[in-house]
């Protein structure tokens, strides 16, 4: 991936990581995100390019924990266009990811997803992915707090003004 890519890959994972389809994924898909993860890691962010367009991504990162001597390579998105599923390219991006992640001594290889996302958790299976830990993620709605009904109220009164 370089620089003058960000653009096509912040657009196609606007059009894949909806709140409306993931509406419980705990990173949000943004132009933070990205520029985080391409700032610090741009060795381990791929492009499929088909023609000269993006059609697909996998943004990656090395990961170290203290006290721990291993290192995690972590597949943090992983996205293509709808127009190329059943094209191998999330095949081809994940196999270069892992190239990538044991040049860089990495020892074990972790993604996550949505259980409900059935494509996805099948598709990291068939690639040799197990061992799947269920981890809990809460929510809170936070419209009935009263600071958020008293500045949705003071946003009506300016409105009327």
């Amino acid at each position: 991936m370089q620089l003058r890519d960000l653009a096509e890959v912040f657009e196609l994972g606007q059009q894949l990581f909806t709140a409306e389809k993931w509406p419980t994924l705990y990173r949000s898909w943004d132009d933070h995100e990205l520029m985080a993860v391409f700032n610090g890691n741009s060795e381990t962010c791929l492009v499929a390019v088909a023609g000269e367009k993006v059609v697909g991504f996998a943004l990656g990162r090395i990961m170290e924990k203290p006290r721990n001597a291993w290192r995690y390579g972590w597949l943090l998105w992983l996205g293509v266009s709808p127009k190329f599923h059943r094209a191998r390219i999330a095949t081809r991006l994940l196999r270069r990811l892992t190239e990538l992640f044991v040049a860089q001594e990495a020892r074990i290889m972790l993604v996550d997803t949505d259980e409900q996302n059935r494509q996805a958790v099948s598709f990291f299976r068939r690639q040799g992915f197990g061992q799947a830990v269920r981890h809990v993620y809460l929510s809170r709605n936070l419209d009935d707090h009263p600071r958020a009904i008293e500045r949705r109220f003071d946003g009506a009164e300016e409105d009327e003004q």
